[in-house]
């Protein structure tokens, strides 16, 4: 099954939509290609009604909102790549994933909080190909007090 039919398997099974592409807070490029690597560069939670998922993790929302918030942006950051290249089918592999996550100082359990994007990778581009190398840090803010941002290196089809 192509990554484009995961994806859409993946939403029904959510019972959510894919959020448009974000458009650039700054002066950057949301996606830059250099041979067959796609830098994406940091995306929050946008959901689809164009609004953002805010909240310190620990403090403002507990665990779960921070994780569903991660998988939000991992959705963002398909809406991006999909936008971008024409098809998520054009993606060979995840190279690596940076999650920030907007915690309170006690908070320690980051990398759960980023396994709401990771796990959504992995449903998309399977097992082997939609897992890479991954950080998972915690910050004191993120802009606009989104609960995560979240950028992803792919490995792409030229």
């Amino acid at each position: 099954m192509s990554a484009d039919a995961r994806l859409l398997e993946v939403l029904n099974k959510l019972g959510i939509t894919l959020p448009p592409a974000p458009k650039p807070a700054g002066v950057y490029k949301p996606l830059v290609v250099i041979g067959n690597l796609a830098y994406l560069s940091g995306h929050g939670p946008l959901k689809a009604d164009g609004t953002l998922m805010t909240g310190r993790v620990g403090d403002e929302i507990d665990q779960q909102a921070g994780y569903d918030a991660a998988r939000q942006t991992g959705l963002a950051l398909l809406s991006t790549t999909k936008a971008t290249l024409g098809s998520l089918d054009r993606v060979r592999r995840v190279i690596k994933t940076l999650g920030m996550v907007n915690a309170a100082p006690d908070f320690k359990n980051h990398p759960a909080v980023i396994n709401g994007c990771s796990e959504l990778f992995a449903e998309v581009f399977g097992p082997d190909h939609g897992v890479g190398a991954r950080s998972a840090v915690g910050m004191g803010s993120l802009p606009g007090n989104i609960s995560v941002e979240i950028e992803v290196i792919f490995e792409i089809e030229p």
